[in-house]
């Protein structure tokens, strides 16, 4: 039995679901256990390709369950979309999607709200997709949530019943406030809506928690798939420019209840990266190429958002950074993509540690104000190789590529365990 667990190390948007889609292959089940429709994971499969915001990528390897953990937070509408999605491609579902009960549900009333928190804060926004991930997250902790569970039950009638003058309040508040012209839901236009959504998901709405725990009991593997990324968690991100929960190794334990994880020493954790780096939204970004190189990266790389369609600031990959994702993960290998996208620039940087009131550190904060005194420390590297994707082996790379990969497990202490060499799903590396 083996527990494989696959992150993001830096803000997101790393190549997640190309690592996933191969370590499904060997596991039975895959469980997604944070995040919620915010985010996003393209695989290529065959000719065609899957973006996906809720199912597990294991979905598509017909011999392993595909679980969305209690972490999960839930838009029925958008879950129901992707399974029709996969059902139109001839994906098996049924009997291998399972949803926990615990997972929250997003209400029209969350998305509306997201919206209006966002133009509330003008200058200081924090660059959310406005999906209803923050204020469903808000109602799970401050218990005015709605579980998968409640949907079964019916009871979540009741519950909308008695927060519905709460909610509406609150959002015609801040409608007042930002002036934006949004239309509020009613409640019983809510109740007919989510009673057939109920009655779709039904089937797949299961105690994950226990069908875990039982295939550790029975020796399967199982995929934790990560969503977002370290830097945009909740405590050890980049606060406030952060998601709403913790895309960390502490999230996955608490988003799926396999307290294995704990205490099983053969758990492999990977931390997906790019050998360059990027980000979406707001906030510092040490790294950052906001100019020709930058856009070059783009533009190389197809860096525009799974969910949103947003172009993706781009810039140099950071040590200082990765290496605190790693002490904060446990991360045991890293799988790093986009090895042929700078492949094809003549002269990369790698950045080893900041400079900060004239002094050198390589000790990361996720603290804005520490970021944006930070001074990046840069080596180059000459890149300007060919064609790598059909390279199977790691001593099979041009010397260039090598030197640079050696590079980053030097300076971060951590093995590169996949490399990514192409877009296609088997242009990669299994050091």
């Amino acid at each position: 039995m083996s527990i494989s667990v696959v992150l993001g190390s830096f803000y997101g948007d790393e190549g997640k679901g190309k690592i996933i889609d191969l370590l499904a292959q060997d596991s039975y089940i895959a469980v997604r256990a944070t995040g919620g429709n915010n985010a996003g994971h393209t695989i290529k499969y065959g000719n065609k390709k899957f973006s996906i915001h809720l199912i597990p990528s294991g979905i598509l390897v017909e011999s392993s369950l595909a679980l969305i953990g209690n972490g999960v937070v839930i838009n029925p509408k958008v879950l129901i979309n992707e399974i029709e999605m996969f059902r139109n491609e001839g994906v098996k579902i049924d009997g291998r999607l399972f949803i926990s009960e615990n997972a929250h549900v997003i209400f029209p009333y969350h998305i509306i709200q997201d919206k209006l928190e966002e133009a509330y804060r003008g200058a200081r926004k924090i660059g959310t997709t406005a999906r209803g991930i923050g204020p469903v997250l808000q109602d799970k902790v401050g218990r005015f949530g709605i579980r998968m569970g409640d949907l079964l039950s019916g009871i979540y009638k009741q519950r909308l019943e008695e927060i519905w003058d709460l909610k509406i309040g609150y959002l015609s508040t801040l409608r007042k406030l930002t002036r934006l012209d949004i239309e509020l839901p009613r409640l019983q236009d809510v109740i007919a809506e989510y009673e057939e959504y109920a009655l779709y998901l039904k089937p797949y709405i299961a105690n994950t928690t226990y069908m875990l725990n039982e295939a550790v009991e029975q020796n399967k593997n199982i995929l934790c798939e990560g969503a977002q990324a370290t830097l945009l968690d909740i405590d050890f991100g980049n606060y406030p420019f952060v998601t709403s929960s913790n895309p960390t190794t502490g999230g996955i334990i608490s988003g799926t209840g396999l307290g294995e994880m704990a205490s099983n020493g053969s758990v492999n954790i990977y931390g997906v990266l790019k050998a360059y780096s990027s980000r979406v939204g707001e906030g510092s970004y040490v790294t950052e190429q906001d100019n020709e190189i930058g856009d070059k990266i783009r533009d190389l790389g197809h860096e525009y958002g799974t969910t949103t369609g947003r172009p993706r600031r781009c810039g140099w990959l950071d040590i200082p950074a990765l290496k605190y994702a790693a002490r904060v993960n446990g991360i045991t290998g890293w799988a790093l993509n986009h090895l042929d996208t700078v492949g094809k620039l003549k002269k990369i940087r790698l950045c080893i540690a900041y400079q900060r009131d004239g002094i050198i550190t390589d000790e990361f904060s996720a603290n804005e104000t520490y970021l944006q005194d930070c001074i990046p420390v840069y080596e180059e590297f000459e890149m300007n190789f060919g064609d790598i994707s059909n390279i199977k082996k790691r001593e099979d790379l041009p010397e260039n590529a090598r030197k640079y990969l050696a590079r980053i497990e030097e300076l971060t202490g951590v093995p590169i365990a996949f490399i990514g060499t192409g877009a296609d799903r088997d242009d990669i590396i299994i050091c």
